[in-house]
């Protein structure tokens, strides 16, 4: 039997949830050297902070991912997204594409339906100007799963949008924890949180906005004109 306290590349664990901040958390699974904590609040599992990415590391990889603007196959993956969220804008909306990448798909798709749209990813368009300004709308395509801190994450989209916005989110929902070893998603070292549907659902309640899913791996959060943030 693996002790998981041993050679476990310099782990550190958690004394608190990364998402919601609950003490409630133990550990999930070890797997090829690498440990994940589970919450039992929010149910956001997420890899050992001792083992992440290096940024250089984590960059480089980046560079290997192909997101071509123009790839239609690329597209039609992205409209999963789009398709929903241009249901629910209104026109001429002001949105920003956070953790947009190398190649900002989804913003040109939402710029062609008529919406305005900056950009901001930490490697690729280091613009912190932008992370001051409110907005209609966020998108977060295929970037959650890459946050280090939920937490601060998800209080900074509450910063950025304004009253009665949107947020649309796609990743893939963690779902079945028996193949939680052999999960695509988790092989992928740059991967370090992940969420159940539940996940998200509990952190829209808890910020006080509305929660729907209108389509797998995809959540959309309206932030009411009027929030009351629960505690």
């Amino acid at each position: 039997m693996v002790d998981p306290a041993a050679g476990c590349g310099g782990a550190e664990g958690t004394a608190r949830c990364l998402l919601c901040a609950s003490a409630d958390v133990a550990l999930f699974q070890y797997l090829e050297g690498r440990l994940y904590w589970r919450c039992g609040t929010c149910a956001l599992t997420y890899l050992d902070p001792g083992q992440r990415l290096l940024p250089e590391d984590e960059f480089n990889h980046y560079l290997s991912h192909e997101n071509d603007v123009d790839d239609p196959g690329y597209r039609r993956f992205l409209s999963r997204l789009s398709a929903p969220l241009l249901q629910r804008l209104p026109p001429g909306s002001r949105g920003i594409d956070y953790g947009c990448g190398p190649g900002p798909a989804l913003a040109h798709m939402l710029r062609e339906a008529g919406h305005h749209v900056a950009l901001y990813d930490p490697f690729f368009v280091p613009d912190k100007a932008v992370l001051r300004v409110t907005y209609d709308f966020i998108t977060c395509t295929e970037v959650a799963e890459h946050f280090h801190e939920p937490a601060n994450e998800f209080a900074r989209f509450d910063a950025m949008l304004r009253p009665g916005g949107l947020l649309g989110l796609m990743t893939s929902f963690q779902t079945d924890d028996t193949r939680f070893a052999t999960w695509h998603y988790r092989r992928d070292p740059s991967h370090v949180s992940f969420y159940k549907r539940d996940t998200l659902a509990f952190m829209a309640d808890r910020m006080g906005w509305r929660f729907e899913s209108p389509a797998k791996d995809i959540a959309l959060m309206w932030k009411p004109a009027s929030v009351t943030a629960r505690s």
